[in-house]
């Protein structure tokens, strides 16, 4: 297997991250200079917590989907070329996403 294809990836990975954690970072200070109430700051790490779990319950729900499909295309013999491998791969991406917007709006 060539792995050269996955430094682009890890690379891209890494920048996001080095964004996010800046931009938190810079959030954070923001409040501390403005001298934020404690209610305030509590209020905002609450509901960045819930983003952050309602971010992995998406993710996992159709990154699980995706792996489901492609047992069933392995299972069925389809190659990557025949239309019904990509079908499948799609139709299981949009259930996930599906599946989690029916849990999140049964959850408020």
């Amino acid at each position: 297997m060539d792995f050269s294809i996955l430094i682009p990836i890890v690379l891209f990975i890494c920048v996001v991250a080095a964004i996010k954690i800046i931009a938190e970072t810079g959030l954070r200070r923001r409040l501390s200079e403005t001298h934020a109430t404690e209610d305030l700051v509590k209020a905002m790490l609450q509901a960045d917590e819930q983003i952050r779990r309602m971010s992995a319950l998406k993710w996992g729900l159709v990154l699980t989907l995706i792996g489901g499909a492609f047992g069933l295309i392995d299972g069925l013999n389809l190659t990557p070329n025949d239309p019904a491998s990509w079908g499948i791969l799609f139709a299981s991406a949009g259930l996930g996403m599906i599946g989690f917007h029916v849990i999140e709006s049964r959850k408020r």
